[in-house]
């Protein structure tokens, strides 16, 4: 069975020549006063319509998540190729309503030895119409956020550090970006210390990988660099999770290196005219028997002394020697990506993802609008010198635990003293993995962040 769904600006736009008979009277009949929606089926297939005609962040959203009702009714109908109609409706609530079918089209069955019976892939998703001319770019984007999730669905016994750097090469050379990947002497000559002690207590050993996107026609002259937690699994360490509701799904750990490669999937793919590198420091977290201990003290790459309080604050060590690393490349500005703290999951709860730094307020404002325009809202949080020294260590430069209180902010403090460069810490702990489908958010992995990226990516390449 094929679909075609028919979206309009207004009911007289139905363009009943198109539809039999019986399927354009049903319409008519069906959307009167607010009903701006409805679907019918006969032996020729599934036909819908959908009436869109304000565009502002929440009726976008409203598109996506009607696009995600769509796609469970031609699930549950088998059907096998739709068709996007756009006849009168504003090309970006028509192309949200296709990108949340296209979002809401994911399932990782790679494990599983009886695979979904559902096969039509976003391949045999078209469109025609206003907007058309970007439909392309937001299949592209719907791919490069299935792929995150993918990353972030995988067990470690399928993705560890060496196996993630291998899938970002991968993902290079499909999508046209290179890859350079540190093995551990590499790391140990460059003295990533925060990485090494993380590392301490593996079986497997850590990876460094650079990821550069620098077309010819780039239009800026030093780099946008984008670096990702990359924690392929957090036990704690020798500070221990407990398992329920924790660290049974630490995978989702490595989310933020998750965003940054498919961030740069999609700008290449997209071709997009900007220098941009990705930065990821990978590793699992383990309590093997040479795993560092609450109470030392380890050197990082900057130089910076860090007292270890608690090894499950493990992602800031990490984090800390790839973003002093980024200070080679004179950046134009770092956004850094991580699952980082329990905190800013209470405070914004599974609805956005919290960000702080010391990037102008005119990044801010731009990086918050793509949050508004995509739906991966961002609530920012103060970064103010109380916190900052809450970091001072008392028999090293820094210690890696604050207070308690204000955990999300103390945790940006720490990263604060490892920057001198345009920055933004992107806390993305509340919405980057879910423990259940939400609308075109799909159970497990969401692959958040990676739309807004590609959005403001998109907003400097037009010069907005």
């Amino acid at each position: 069975m094929n679909s075609t769904i028919y979206i309009l600006n207004h009911m007289d736009d139905l363009p009943k020549g198109e539809l039999p008979d019986h399927i354009a009277t049903y319409f008519s009949q069906k959307c009167v006063g607010d009903v701006s929606s409805a679907h019918a089926y006969d032996a020729q297939g599934f036909y819908a319509l959908e009436i869109l005609n304000s565009v502002d962040s929440t009726q976008l959203e409203k598109a996506r998540k009607n696009g995600a009702k769509l796609f469970n009714l031609c699930k549950a109908e088998k059907v096998e190729k739709v068709k996007f109609s756009n006849i009168s409706a504003n090309p970006e609530l028509a192309l949200a309503l296709s990108e949340g079918f296209m979002l809401s089209n994911y399932s990782f069955d790679t494990h599983k030895s009886e695979k979904s019976t559902f096969t039509m892939s976003n391949d045999q998703v078209t469109f025609s119409g206003k907007g058309s001319e970007e439909f392309e770019h937001t299949k592209i984007g719907v791919d490069s956020v299935h792929i995150a999730r993918n990353m972030v669905n995988e067990p470690v016994s399928a993705l560890n550090a060496q196996t993630i750097s291998e899938e970002f090469t991968r993902l290079g050379k499909e999508a046209g970006f290179s890859v350079e990947v540190w093995n551990e002497s590499k790391i140990e000559s460059q003295k990533f210390g925060g990485l090494l002690a993380v590392n301490k207590g593996s079986q497997e050993p850590p990876t460094f990988s650079i990821m550069e996107y620098k077309p010819e026609n780039a239009i800026n002259d030093k780099p946008y660099v984008l670096v990702g937690k990359g924690v392929v699994f957090d036990t704690g360490g020798l500070s221990l999770k407990p398992t329920p509701k924790s660290m049974d799904f630490m995978k989702s750990d490595m989310g933020g290196s998750a965003v940054v490669a498919a961030s740069l999937y999609g700008i290449a793919k997209q071709e997009m005219p900007l220098w941009v590198i990705g930065l990821v420091p990978a590793t699992d977290n383990r309590p093997g028997e040479n795993a560092i201990c609450p109470g030392d003290i380890i050197t990082t790459y900057s130089g910076h002394t860090v007292e270890v309080l608690n090894t499950d604050a493990e992602g800031r060590l990490i984090l800390c020697d790839a973003l002093a690393y980024a200070k080679k490349y004179d950046p134009i500005h770092v956004f850094d990506f991580a699952t980082l703290t329990g905190a800013a999951a209470a405070a914004v709860g599974e609805y956005g993802t919290v960000v702080m730094g010391t990037a102008s307020n005119d990044t801010k404002n731009k990086v918050k609008e793509s949050g508004e325009h995509t739906y991966e809202r961002l609530a920012e949080l103060p970064i103010w010198p109380e916190y900052e020294d809450e970091m001072k260590g008392d028999i090293s430069d820094l210690k890696n635990l604050g207070k308690g209180g204000g955990g999300a902010q103390s945790a940006g403090a720490f990263l604060k003293n490892f920057i001198d460069y345009p920055w933004l810490h992107f806390d993305i702990a509340p919405m980057a993995f879910l423990h259940g489908t939400k609308d075109y958010h799909t159970k497990g992995g969401t692959g958040v962040c990676v739309r807004l990226m590609l959005h403001y990516f998109k907003s400097i390449q037009h010069g907005k």
